[in-house]
């Protein structure tokens, strides 16, 4: 079960939540977790938190097959684009056009993640988050000197979409929207779902220490509110604070809707020991539905689709490769050394003949021993082969190639290039040494690629001609197999 668990990553500049989850039929054991910071400004970089969170498994002993990572809403911008285009495929070759020209910037050192959020007859409307490129690559890279490579870099706003999908019940009433808004320690997100749980608009924005909470919900969940793009209406607001400073019957006053709390991990039924160590059940929220999309095979946002795609798994096929390759090579050398002794048995059979064959021949020559140097037995299978040529007509009897053979290498050679030279052939004039061919092509360059095909199949030729008539190459050669 180890080599199944998936670790799921909640990253921001200074602190990082980490959640090791294992897959089940129906429930999800949670391995693990545990959240780590950097408090000293001067220390806040890539490569010291992910030093933390690869000691923070570590000292855990927490195993795992495969990374997901959730990024934090500083480390991103998240935009809205309209395509003129309603196919998923159309719209990811397109996506980076769409963006910068709405943008109106050069986003050649971003890296984009985009979703769908409606499509109509008019297109589609996208949710597009772009990240600096540099960013992604120094977290990237920091990981996986740790031994940490992740599958997927996602939005922490999408990866909390899919916790509430998989772990909220659906909306009582049959029509409308339900508008999660949740307020972490540091961060604030609001996510639409329909009661068939597909996800609709999503936002973050960054909650400072000093801000009015209520009053900070209660904005962004009018602004969230309006922002639908099918249209469907929001009729029921549920929201979580962390810090358990809001009213949400004042917030459901204010907006006319609805309100009431939840709870994001009551439907998990986790003993609060375990999730002690996180210190924020958004944050660990986050982490857990980043883990969720290679759990259950969810629907990804992924930055490193678009700037460096994950290779970890076409890694481990490459040291596959690279072990059944010398497996094979050590076969094939065993082959090779057996077929070589039986080789060695052959030709010891084949002296011990010979030897007996020059006692014949010295019988059969009056005592006189063959030419010094010469092979008795060569000759004879050199006379085997030209009875047997003589036999398949591919000789004629006094030794020379028979016609038909000849004719054969010819039509071979216009099967090769006959159609990409647009050949016509005029007459093939087969005598008993030398064949010669009339004909044209579409230009010089194709009568060239004609003479090399004619001696790619044994012929060689003694004799050409060519010259341009009616916007045609016209060639004559002459050919004879080559000694």
């Amino acid at each position: 079960m180890e080599r199944q668990n998936h670790l799921g990553i909640y990253l921001s500049k200074d602190r990082a939540t980490v959640v090791c989850l294992a897959p089940g039929s129906r429930d999800r054991s949670i391995q693990g977790c545990f959240s780590v910071s950097i408090e000293d400004p001067a220390e806040q970089n890539p490569h010291t938190l992910a030093g933390l969170i690869a000691q923070g498994c570590a000292e855990r002993e927490l195993r795992f097959a495969e990374a997901a990572v959730a990024l934090d809403c500083a480390l991103f911008m998240q935009h809205d684009v309209h395509s003129g285009l309603s196919d998923p495929k159309q719209i990811a070759a397109t996506v980076r056009f769409d963006t910068e020209e709405t943008l109106a910037m050069d986003i050649s050192d971003l890296a984009i993640a985009s979703r769908i959020a409606s499509s109509s007859e008019k297109g589609s409307e996208l949710t597009v988050f772009t990240a600096q490129r540099k960013i992604l690559t120094d977290v990237l890279v920091a990981l996986q000197g740790h031994h940490i490579d992740p599958m997927t870099m996602e939005p922490d706003v999408h990866c909390l979409s899919r916790f509430i999908r998989q772990n909220m019940p659906p909306p009582e009433s049959p029509e409308g929207r339900t508008l999660f808004g949740i307020l972490s320690r540091r961060r604030g997100y609001f996510v639409a779902l329909s009661r068939s749980h597909h996800t609709g608009s999503v936002r973050t924005f960054l909650v400072g220490p000093t801000q009015d909470r209520e009053a900070l919900l209660t904005r962004e969940a009018l602004t969230s509110s309006t922002l639908a793009h099918d249209g469907e209406p929001v009729n029921s607001l549920r929201i979580l604070d962390v810090l358990d400073s809001v009213d949400h019957h004042r917030i459901g006053n204010k907006l006319g809707l609805g309100a009431d709390t939840i709870d994001l991990l009551g439907s998990l039924e986790i003993e609060p020991q375990i999730v002690a160590e996180c210190g924020d059940a958004v944050e660990f929220a986050i982490a857990c539905g980043a883990a969720l999309a290679h759990v259950d095979k969810a629907e990804t946002i992924d930055f490193r689709s678009d700037f460096m795609p994950y290779q970890g798994k076409k890694i481990r096929l490459q040291k596959t490769l690279r072990f059944l390759s010398i497996s094979v090579t050590v076969l094939l050398l065993a082959v090779g050394l057996y077929t070589q002794m039986q080789l060695f048995q052959r030709s010891k059979e084949r002296n011990q003949i010979r030897k007996k064959l020059e006692a014949q021949y010295t019988a059969a020559m009056f005592n006189k021993k063959p030419p010094a140097g010469s092979k008795p037995t060569d000759k004879l299978a050199s006379e085997l082969r030209r009875i047997r040529d003589v036999e398949s007509g591919r000789l004629s009897i006094t030794g020379e190639e028979s016609i038909s053979s000849k004719l054969t290498r010819v039509l071979e050679a216009f099967n090769k290039c006959a159609a990409e030279t647009n050949l016509n052939v005029d007459s093939v004039t087969v005598t008993p040494r030398t064949t010669v061919v009339s004909g044209d092509t579409s230009s010089r360059a194709n009568t060239l690629k004609f003479f090399d095909a004619v001696r790619k199949t044994g012929l060689q030729i003694l004799k050409h001609s060519y010259e341009l008539k009616r916007g045609r190459d016209a060639f004559s050669i002459t050919v004879e197999p080559q000694k």
